[in-house]
């Protein structure tokens, strides 16, 4: 598990925002998450609708495989799965 020690927030004040765009399901947000919240898995196909063409080429490179959201209202905003993000696709957002 990772250090909780920067996790204040309450849980469900904010959540994981993925950019679909260019998240490369490289897993690194998984064991960083202290709560469980991601999974790397196939994106469903009604989350492709509206990607960029270089976001439609990574899919097809990657297998669809991207960081999926299995909990996020149990995010505490400690911002630990943004600084493992090797593409800097996770923001957090206020709810």
């Amino acid at each position: 598990m990772s250090d909780t020690s920067t996790c204040r927030q309450e849980p469900g004040v904010f959540i994981p925002v993925i950019d679909r765009n260019k998240c490369e399901g490289k897993a690194d947000c998984v064991p960083a998450c202290p709560y469980s919240i991601f999974k790397v898995d196939t994106l469903p196909t009604d989350l492709r609708t509206g990607l960029t063409f270089i976001g439609r080429l990574k899919g097809t490179a990657h297998g669809w495989q991207q960081a999926l959201l299995v909990q996020p209202e149990q995010c505490r905003a400690c911002g630990l799965c943004v600084k493992a993000c090797p593409e800097h696709a996770i923001t957090l957002a206020k709810k």
